[in-house]
């Protein structure tokens, strides 16, 4: 959508997504919306905004309402309360002599993990598990229904799943495109070599993945918590992990 992005350091008090959308609209425009792609953090925490507005509800209540709890995802929250704080993976990062260190996390500022002075970030906010993420992929996976309830409908599925960025070059690797918050691969190659063409998900800044793969039925899910993790760092535990679950 060509929307600049809002930095932590000037969005380090907010405390909603109401109080975040004045920053946003006042940055310029980067370019027109559908004439170049790129990746976009306020887009996502726009788009979580207008839930809002929508629906009358938190964007934190909504997603809690409407699928968190009907889909038994008890461990997915904003918010983790105290319990929950004590079962979360220690974070790390790679110092430059190439040891690995604790670090924390960059979006609670200096703020606790339990506080709730600090907007909803949908752009990469959300802690969970495995299990619980899990039954959200299912639901995608089957269009949208899970165990007999409809949670969003089949188009709706389609479309975010489906490739709406033209012929734009798009990142993060050679032979992906992107639906509505899904990267979509178009050409499997390297770490997703194993993967269907038509396969969607979604990585994450600590290194966790996400894969739905369409054709084969599969849904692969990849757990890491450790800082500064580009594509092509930890490329052989990618494709080892995906060459294993694909067997």
């Amino acid at each position: 959508a060509g929307l600049s992005e809002v930095t932590s350091q000037e969005s380090g008090d907010i405390a909603t997504l109401k109080e975040l959308m004045p920053l946003i609209v006042a940055k310029p425009v980067k370019f027109a919306p559908g004439s170049k792609w790129e990746y976009c953090q306020t887009s996502i925490n726009t788009a979580a905004r207008v839930v809002e507005v929508v629906s009358g509800e938190s964007f934190p209540d909504f997603l809690d309402k409407h699928l968190f709890q009907p889909l038994g995802m008890e461990n997915t929250t904003f918010y983790p309360t105290e319990k929950q704080a004590t079962r979360l993976a220690t974070a790390y990062k790679r110092t430059s002599a190439g040891e690995l260190e604790k670090t924390g996390l960059m979006f609670l500022g200096n703020k606790p993990i339990t506080s709730r002075d600090r907007y909803p970030r949908a752009n990469g906010g959300l802690f969970s598990t495995a299990a619980d993420y899990e039954k959200f992929a299912r639901m995608i996976l089957r269009g949208g229904e899970l165990d007999g309830k409809r949670y969003l409908s089949e188009k709706a599925v389609k479309q975010m799943t489906t490739v709406q960025s033209g012929d734009l070059k798009t990142g993060f690797t050679p032979g992906n495109g992107w639906g509505l918050g899904w990267c979509v691969i178009r050409e499997p190659q390297g770490v997703a070599a194993t993967l269907s063409p038509g396969t969607f998900g979604h990585g994450g800044a600590f290194g966790t993945q996400a894969w739905i793969d369409p054709v084969k039925k599969r849904i692969h899910l990849l757990l890491i918590q450790r800082a500064d993790l580009p594509n092509s760092d930890g490329s052989d535990i990618r494709k080892a992990f995906h060459e294993a679950s694909a067997k």
